[in-house]
């Protein structure tokens, strides 16, 4: 029966040192892509530690609670479930859970969906990974597509389950920069219809795609509900968003500084010539 937390004692595994992975995600610390990841993560090192949201926490992106308690729970040595957002839980695990034998690196995912594009900055499944490269962490967010003919718990993660091991052999062990991480996808379809693995740039969707469908509930207030339309392509399929279309995995290294330098210079000398 899962208990509430006090500390855990990291204690050195027996055999040769490996590589310490924290998992964590944000469809929560029962969800199927958790659990996969899981059992690929496995077939790297036994030193896995699982510090996951308790529910669902997709959309959360980069976003800290500060106004209510989180509650950790433990339910064995290494799984704890936190009631909050993705970035809480990956907080909790470095600063507490794991402070004196901090991970080598942080899986997030596998998220049910996929998270290209602008997805990024909504997604808790990046964001996981995203503060665990504040932290100084080798990152990786992994995600899903999925087609409409798939949705809920219905969703195939077959492609993810032959391609995960594949996709991370050579990025476990890889340094992808200061606060850097790295952003898989994969294609929703059969394992054997994947191309291969491609290395690309994020893409950017066209905002024009975002619908809002108006609803009116039994009491006659009205409720909304966010959608997307068609995927809009960009030239040469350089981008996440043409990988997963072309049926490749995809990967995309992804920084953190966002200062855009071209404009950096210009307002520079916009100051420096005012009065």
């Amino acid at each position: 029966m899962a208990q509430f937390f006090a500390v855990a004692a990291c204690r050195t595994l027996p055999h040769r040192r490996q590589v310490r992975i924290l998992i964590t995600n944000d469809d929560g610390v029962n969800a199927r892509g958790l659990k996969l990841l899981e059992s690929v993560a496995r077939k790297f090192t036994d030193d896995i530690w699982i510090v996951a949201p308790t529910e669902e926490q997709s959309g959360a992106g980069h976003s800290l609670t500060l106004t209510t308690p989180v509650r950790l729970r433990r339910h064995d040595e290494r799984r704890f479930s936190v009631t909050g957002t993705p970035t809480d839980a990956v907080m909790l695990a470095l600063a507490h859970i794991m402070k004196d034998c901090p991970p080598d690196v942080i899986l997030s995912g596998i998220n049910r969906g996929a998270n290209l594009a602008e997805d990024v900055t909504y997604s808790g499944t990046v964001s996981a990974a995203m503060e665990g490269a504040l932290a100084g962490v080798r990152s990786i967010a992994l995600s899903q597509a999925y087609s409409r003919e798939g949705m809920g718990d219905t969703v195939p993660f077959a492609a993810a389950e032959v391609w995960a091991e594949r996709v991370l052999g050579p990025l476990l062990e890889f340094d992808s920069g200061a606060r850097t991480l790295i952003n898989i996808n994969f294609p929703a379809m059969a394992p054997d219809e994947v191309k291969g693995i491609r290395t690309c740039r994020q893409g950017l969707r066209d905002y024009g795609r975002l619908r809002i469908v108006q609803r009116t509930d039994p009491r006659g207030y009205d409720y909304y509900w966010f959608g997307l339309g068609p995927v809009v392509e960009t030239p040469g399929h350089s981008t996440d968003l043409e990988a997963i279309s072309d049926g490749y995995v995809s990967v995309s290294p992804l920084h953190l500084d966002l200062t855009h330098e071209p404009s950096l210079e210009r307002l520079h000398e916009r100051f420096a010539a005012a009065p």
